[in-house]
């Protein structure tokens, strides 16, 4: 008898429920790691359970990709649009704000990009020659700082860092953006800072859109976000400090929280720059900037 009424319940929630193949995976350890170390990605004030049904569903990725292509065209019809004198003062204050910080100054490896103007990214040159002319009065190389940049290997999001001592270290690639040759001028490999046996202090990021809750809009090849995911375990798997993910924005590249969509995959950002000033995000960033550091 009770095996009879038990039949007709689980026909009765069979009724209910969806199929199997369009219920929500269970949340595994990882997901609940990811998203607990990651309140940035906008899903903080959701359950871990209803943050990765976003995520990992198949028609919700693809609205979120749409959304993504629609906000891209609209911010770069604006940065087309900017004055280049605007513009000009802009990178000015904040390449100003950025050397003038006390955990820029105490930061002695750092992963930089080199600005492409046609790209209209925030001017970083200023940067680039304070990194490689910083070196005690003395001549000697105790306060100098290392200087990783990008050098895109292929179009499956594929990136390294590769140490330069010179911007002359720099040529053009197939689509004219500077980049360090694989070897010096004496044909040794550059360092790749993946291998290398110290952390990287400091990235300094591009990106097209930023929110101040630490979310960031790249231009689509998942370059950066893959990079900085690889890099993030490495540090965990070597135990080092986490890098500072500071990330460098014109005035209106800036957007209200929450309007940029994002997946588990898009790495958050601990410091925005703007030419209003510097935003401390994650606790992380809030630590080093108490202490200095």
């Amino acid at each position: 008898m009770w095996r009879s009424g038990l039949r007709q319940r689980v026909k009765e929630l069979q009724m209910i429920l969806p199929p199997p193949s369009f219920l929500p995976p269970s949340p595994s350890p990882t997901h609940h790691l990811s998203l607990t170390k990651k309140p940035l990605l906008g899903l903080a004030n959701a359950s871990p359970c209803s943050a990765v049904t976003m995520s990992t569903t198949t028609n919700n990725l693809d609205e979120i990709f749409k959304q993504k292509r629609v906000l891209r065209s609209k911010v770069r019809k604006s940065l087309k649009a900017i004055d280049p004198s605007l513009r000009s003062q802009e990178d000015d204050a904040i390449q100003s704000l950025v050397s003038e910080a006390a955990w820029f100054k105490s930061s002695q490896r750092l992963c930089a990009y080199i600005t492409c103007y046609a790209l209209r990214e925030v001017d970083t040159s200023k940067l680039l020659s304070q990194i490689l002319q910083n070196t005690t009065k003395d001549g000697s190389a105790q306060n100098a700082k290392k200087l990783y940049v990008p050098r895109v290997e292929d179009k499956n999001s594929h990136m390294r860092m590769l140490n330069i001592s010179s911007m002359d270290d720099l040529i053009a690639n197939s689509m004219d953006i500077l980049e360090p040759a694989p070897v010096d001028q004496h044909g040794n490999a550059r360092e790749d800072v993946m291998l290398a046996n110290d952390p990287v202090d400091l990235f300094l990021l591009p990106g097209l859109a930023f929110d101040k809750s630490g979310r960031r809009l790249g231009r689509g090849g998942g370059y950066y976000d893959t990079f900085l995911r690889k890099y993030q375990d490495l540090a965990r798997e070597r135990n080092w400090r986490q890098p500072l993910l500071v990330a460098l924005s014109y005035s209106l590249q800036i957007i209200d929280d929450g309007a940029i969509p994002v997946t588990l995959n898009d790495v958050p950002v601990d410091v925005l720059v703007s030419p209003a000033g510097v935003i401390p995000i994650s606790q992380a960033a809030l630590n080093r900037f108490d202490f200095g550091l």
